[in-house]
C-alpha cells in the first residue's frame, strides 16, 4: 500500500497543454509539454476517481513509479506506456517489424500520435512499418511526407488582375430638379443647396 503523502513523478507524454481539476482538493494543474511534476498519491487518486481522470493518467500523462500504476488502475502496464521519444526514434528507425507492430497494438494514444508524427519528420523509410501504421491506425505516412516535401512554388493570381471592372452602356438618369412638391406628398422634400 502506499503511502497517500508520497510523491509520485508525473510526465506529460501529449505534444500539448494537459490540464485537471480536483475540486475537493482544490487542485487545478496545468502540464506544459514534456513537463513533469511531483504529485502526491493522493491527488492522482482522487483524480482517478473523476470524469475522464483515469483517461488523463493512463492515456496522456505518465505516472513513472509501477506501485502507483498497480495500486491506481489494478493494472500492469505495457512497455510502451514508459516509451520515451528516444524510445519510438528506436523502434521506428532500428526496431524489429514484430516490436513495431506490438507497440502498434498496446501503446496509448500519445505513444501513437509520437509514432504518427516521428514517421513523418525523421522521415520513416521502412515501408513494412509505414504499411503498418496505414492499417493499423490508417494513417497514411508516404502522403503525409509527400504533402511536407510540397514545397509552395509562390505561384498566385493576383486579384487585381482578375476582378472585372464595369463599363457603363448608357449615361445615367438625371435627376430632375423640381420645387414643387409632387402630388400624394405632404411635405416638400429636402433638397441640396
Amino acid at each position: 500500500m502506499i503511502d497517500r503523502n508520497a510523491m509520485i513523478k508525473v510526465i506529460n507524454k501529449f505534444n500539448g497543454i494537459v490540464g485537471y481539476d480536483v475540486p475537493e482538493l482544490g487542485v487545478n494543474r496545468t502540464f506544459y509539454p514534456k513537463e513533469s511534476k511531483n504529485i502526491s498519491y493522493n491527488e492522482l487518486e482522487r483524480l482517478s476517481y473523476l470524469p475522464g481522470g483515469e483517461s488523463i493518467l493512463k492515456d496522456y500523462l505518465e505516472i513513472t513509479d509501477e506501485n502507483a500504476i498497480s495500486e491506481l488502475f489494478n493494472i500492469k502496464t505495457e512497455p510502451e506506456y514508459h516509451y520515451s521519444e528516444n524510445d519510438v526514434k528506436a523502434l521506428l528507425t532500428t526496431g524489429s517489424l514484430d516490436q513495431f507492430l506490438d507497440c502498434l497494438d498496446f501503446a496509448p494514444p500519445v505513444i501513437i500520435d509520437m509514432i504518427k508524427d516521428m514517421a513523418v519528420t525523421l522521415p520513416l523509410n521502412d515501408m513494412a512499418k509505414r504499411e503498418a501504421i496505414k492499417n493499423k491506425i490508417g494513417f497514411d505516412v508516404t502522403k503525409a511526407i509527400e504533402i511536407k516535401n510540397t514545397k509552395y512554388d509562390g505561384e498566385t493570381e493576383n486579384v487585381e488582375e482578375n476582378v472585372t471592372h464595369s463599363t457603363r452602356r448608357a449615361a445615367p438618369i438625371k435627376k430632375e430638379e423640381t420645387s414643387t412638391t409632387p402630388s400624394g406628398r405632404r411635405y416638400k422634400p429636402i433638397t441640396k443647396e
